[in-house]
């Protein structure tokens, strides 16, 4: 059963414009679903997967696309790099847009090859596993959210309310597509699979991994972290590698669509900010996998309760942007006295603060920080607390109670 994707849209205007189309992210978020679903019959679909086709691609390119002419799907570009010089010099002789479509999952390893051979030919699109909007099936009206009350409220009219046992278990089961659309899935099949795989095949193929068992113990200890401030020697200290080892791999778990940094916000404001990103898991399933919550009951009266809520809060926030093509303009807020702020959405000139909670009664103290911005020289918009409140309520003039269902 194929569920429309909101980024389809997107992927249809981008392919007007640009002779190449690069769609990224992890595996299994549905990548080449979502190309098969929107190509015509005369692209040709190619797997580098295909050890044979693999083979070919690598040690005789030119041999390679001799054989196979555009338009083209290609999955999994980042095994053979060495086709990006020919399709940069096939588009440099014709400009037309839609040439070749490329997928991704190892977006850092393919990036320099990209960056060198295609820049400016290349459309750049990033997928995630699916939003909440794509699986109820209003892919359309998912638009990039920010906390004004009407489009709180457009929302509130077209989305169901989420109880909290529907709420955590989408957070348990995760966004993956094989794990979304089937009643009674095989969780932990999958993601034992999943994980198994990409340590295999992915991170092999991005970095020296001398010892597996090591690598999961550090991907188990920096899923316990989802949702706090990284800090790179307690990462360290608690996998048993060294700090320069922490910091590369995690920058493999960044590349290659597994976990999300959230950037502090600087301004001249002030210089007791904290500098140190936050990390969050992009897909929760994961998430909760590696942290080895047995049920979404267990997970949801467990110690990751309030961390791995705010870590699909914030996934769901990013789909609404990716998925529609658009950067997000996200921050979070952090200064030396401890006062904090979850996020921070920068919008033509105007900063959206927004607090994440596991309560269905938020009260004003949950958004004391923001009164830390509206006392400096920042235009503040509108805020609120996103939370399990069934109803949009007001908590100040500015600020709202915002139910988690909306996002």
């Amino acid at each position: 059963m194929y569920i429309n994707r909101t980024l389809e849209y997107f992927i249809k205007k981008v392919d007007r414009k640009f002779p190449v189309l690069l769609l990224a992210g992890a595996r299994q978020v549905g990548k080449t679903t979502l190309f098969q679903h929107l190509k015509k019959q005369n692209r040709t679909f190619i797997t580098l997967d295909d050890p044979i086709i693999l083979h070919l691609a690598k040690e005789d390119p030119a041999l390679f696309f001799q054989r196979y002419s555009p338009p083209l799907l290609i999955d999994e570009i980042q095994y053979a790099p060495e086709l990006l010089p020919y399709i940069k010099m096939d588009v440099d002789k014709n400009h037309s847009p839609g040439r070749y479509w490329l997928t991704g999952s190892q977006q850092f390893h393919l990036m320099k090859g990209i960056t060198e051979s295609l820049a400016g030919r290349v459309g750049i699109i990033n997928l995630l596993g699916f939003s909440r909007s794509e699986l109820i099936k209003k892919s359309k009206e998912h638009k990039p959210f920010l906390p004004l009350s009407t489009l709180i409220k457009n929302r509130i009219k077209i989305r169901p309310p989420l109880s909290l046992n529907e709420l955590y278990r989408l957070i348990w089961i995760g966004s993956y597509p094989m794990m979304s659309l089937e009643k009674h899935p095989e969780r932990d099949l999958f993601y034992s699979s999943y994980v198994q795989t990409y340590i295999q095949r992915d991170v092999r193929n991005l970095t020296n991994v001398g010892n597996e068992m090591t690598f999961l113990r550090f991907l188990r200890t920096a899923a316990a972290r989802s949702g706090q401030i990284l800090n790179f020697s307690d990462l360290a200290r608690d996998s048993d590698i060294s700090v320069n080892t922490a910091k590369r791999w995690l920058s493999v778990l960044q590349t290659s669509g597994i976990i999300y940094l959230l950037e502090p916000w600087h301004s001249n404001i002030t210089k007791r900010l904290i500098k140190a990103p936050k990390l969050y898991f992009l897909d929760t399933g994961l998430c909760a996998y590696l942290t080895e919550w047995s049920s979404p009951k267990t997970l949801e009266i467990g110690a990751m309760s309030g961390p791995i809520l705010e870590t699909w809060i914030l996934s769901e926030l990013l789909k609404s942007y990716w998925h529609n093509g658009k950067n997000a303009p996200f921050y979070y807020y952090r200064d030396k006295d401890k006062k904090e702020i979850d996020l921070l959405i920068i919008q033509d000139g105007f900063v959206y603060p927004l607090e994440f909670k596991k309560t269905a009664s938020p009260r004003k103290s949950d958004i004391g920080s923001f009164q830390l911005l509206r006392k400096k020289n920042v235009s503040v918009g509108a805020g609120g607390v996103i939370c399990l409140t069934e109803e949009l309520f007001p908590l100040t003039k500015f600020d709202n109670a915002i139910p988690v269902s909306v996002i």
